[in-house]
């Protein structure tokens, strides 16, 4: 994750340890939605660092809309936030009306929080519109002292939307995840690497690819892994990186091709 400037790490810190104990209480509370938002404004600007009065524009300023609240960078709406009551549990039917907003206005930054959770939403403008969820911060869950709670932190700062952290984070869970490491692991290198060491390991004891995948995609990784769009869009992605790949060897190779053909025409001494 992207490196957090000092300042930015101290006021983390601090508001973490201010608001959890604030957070804790609302859902023992049962405070209103509109109580909760007030409470989300005031994490926004303290522990994120967003100015309430120039970053921040409420759901009566949004012309119209049901969005609660649009967080906007010099000048320009980057982020909706949906915002929920602290004691409602959050569930992907309260982001209709944020995501039809941000699917009207190209915003593709959706955060459904109840002041206790914070998921973050990526919006892909296709027809029918999709969204996925990003990431997900259990405010409470949190520890002031812990580097890495600190960075998924720093994702929703007003500095990490400026340097696209979150773009950042986002573009690595896409290849770093339990779907990718499945196509690869039934992908043929491995399946040869894999006969490979069992023929090394058990001398004599025949197996082939096709039996071995049959395993390895059956027996030993989980269904959902290799099932269902997240697994399909997993090997699009092997497939377009194996393709550019490919087109970049066969470049390299032409190039050496004729730097070798140079040589082999330049007059001698």
């Amino acid at each position: 994750m992207s490196r957090i400037p000092k300042r930015v790490n101290d006021r983390l810190i601090e508001g973490l340890k201010r608001y959890q104990p604030i957070v804790g209480k609302l859902r023992e509370r049962d405070i209103s939605e509109a109580d909760t938002v007030t409470v989300v404004k005031d994490i926004l600007c303290d522990v994120f660092g967003f100015d309430k009065y120039i970053d921040l524009t409420s759901e009566q300023q949004i012309r119209g809309t049901f969005c609660d609240l649009a967080i906007k960078l010099d000048g320009k709406v980057r982020y909706l936030a949906e915002v929920k009551s602290a004691g409602t549990n959050l569930n992907e039917t309260h982001l209709r009306q944020a995501v039809n907003y941000g699917a009207h206005h190209g915003i593709e930054w959706v955060i459904l929080t109840n002041a206790l959770e914070w998921k973050i939403y990526r919006l892909k403008f296709a027809q029918p519109i999709e969204y996925r969820e990003v990431v997900c911060i259990d405010i409470m869950k949190l520890n002031p002292r812990r580097e890495d709670d600190l960075a998924r932190l720093f994702l929703l700062c007003k500095e990490g939307i400026s340097g696209d952290a979150l773009s950042a984070f986002h573009s690595k869970a896409q290849i770093i995840n339990r779907y990718t490491v499945a196509e690869v692991m039934r992908s043929e290198p491995m399946i040869a690497a894999l006969k490979r060491e069992m023929r090394k390991l058990f001398e004599g004891v025949k197996v082939d690819d096709e039996e071995l995948c049959d395993i390895v995609v059956n027996e030993v990784l989980k269904r959902d892994v290799v099932d269902g769009d997240a697994a399909i869009e997993a090997r699009q992605v092997m497939k377009k990186t194996g393709q550019t790949m490919a087109r970049k060897a066969a470049k390299e190779a032409a190039s050496k091709a004729a730097v070798q053909q140079g040589t082999d025409n330049a007059p001698g001494d």
